[in-house]
């Protein structure tokens, strides 16, 4: 298989945007998809060259956007590809355990796991990056009628063969199904009727960082069986991340890590779902208004968040009124109604 990346530059109405295209090319057949970023040549803290490949950069990553759901209890450690995740949410499951949702846009791992079930706040979740390609490992049945009337590309195991959600034999049960995305998305592209959308600008502002930081150095997050901790590493740039105490390692042995983290303090709710074992499924309801935390560059800011739809995307502002810039780079959010612990 041959992936081929253009850039083209175009303005309309006085507004410069570049188009990135995206071709895949396998077994003679040729798909492809584009998506497009504005570019602000006075953008803050870039000069010209910076502004146009930031813009280009994210183009690029939203012409291969697709997102999967990986297990994120102690077994299903050490996760397999989570490292090469451009957007990682972290969300509360059944017992207060968690679970992630990895969106990868700008590189795909050869493979990706534990992939676990689809849970009830992915819906609103994802709503905001348009119609995405989803990939789990299966659903309840009253779920899935949800599923089918969402707009989402249904990439499950449940639609899949052996060959691309495949089982580890190094991993028990229920954490040892592994994905293959490029065998995914070949097989996805070959079939008639497959949509998954291209998000026209990237979702968030990246650039200068906030007024109002404060300096620190770790900060704390929790749910009520899972906690992770943020520390920053000036070695590195980077927040390293750990999760229940240990340091969170992908099975590559790379310490997980972000360039921005965001707590996003939600309203968590049961919800009518359930798992087998009779567990609630909560709902984490990511629509509405609300406080966060922003982690960048050894400094924590104070921010409120904003989302009237789920098909909005969420507007993140400083605690002056501006919008937020994210550092470019790798983010994770952490959906949560516990404050966090932040410390100099």
């Amino acid at each position: 298989a041959t992936l081929f990346i253009n850039d083209k530059i175009h303005e309309i109405g006085g507004i410069v945007y570049v188009e990135s295209e995206v071709v895949f090319i396998a077994e003679g057949e040729q798909y492809a998809v584009t998506a497009c970023a504005g570019i602000n040549p006075s953008r803050a803290g870039m000069d010209i060259s910076q502004s146009f490949g930031s813009s280009s950069s994210y183009a690029r990553k939203y012409a291969l956007n697709g997102l999967f759901l990986i297990d994120d209890t102690k077994d299903a450690h050490p996760q397999i590809g989570l490292e090469d995740a451009d957007l990682v949410y972290v969300e509360q499951v059944e017992a207060g355990l968690t679970r992630i949702a990895a969106i990868y846009s700008s590189k795909l791992p050869a493979k990706i796991g534990p992939v676990r079930s689809a849970r009830i706040s992915d819906i609103e979740l994802l709503a905001q990056f348009g119609r995405v390609g989803f990939a789990y490992s299966g659903a309840q049945t009253k779920m899935r009628p949800v599923i089918a009337a969402a707009n989402l590309e249904n990439l499950s195991a449940e639609r899949n063969p052996p060959s691309i959600y495949a089982k580890d034999p190094d991993r028990l049960g229920p954490v040892d199904m592994i994905l293959y995305p490029d065998k995914l998305l070949e097989r996805a592209n070959a079939k008639a009727g497959t949509r998954i959308d291209t998000m026209k600008i990237a979702p968030w502002s990246f650039g200068q960082a906030p007024s109002g930081e404060t300096l620190t150095t770790v900060a704390k997050v929790k749910w009520p069986s899972a906690r992770y901790e943020l520390r920053w590493d000036s070695v590195v740039n980077k927040w390293l991340i750990y999760f229940n105490g240990e340091a969170d390692l992908a099975a590559s042995g790379v310490h997980l890590s972000a360039d921005t983290a965001i707590i996003q303090l939600v309203s968590i709710t049961p919800s009518i779902y359930g798992d087998k074992f009779g567990g609630v499924t909560p709902f984490s309801k990511t629509t509405g208004t609300g406080s966060a935390i922003m982690l960048r560059d050894g400094r924590s800011y104070n921010l409120t968040w904003q989302r009237d739809l789920p098909t909005d995307v969420t507007t993140w502002r400083s605690a002056d009124g501006g919008v937020a810039n994210f550092k470019p780079g790798k983010i994770w959010i952490f959906l949560t109604d516990i404050p966090p612990q932040i410390a100099p």
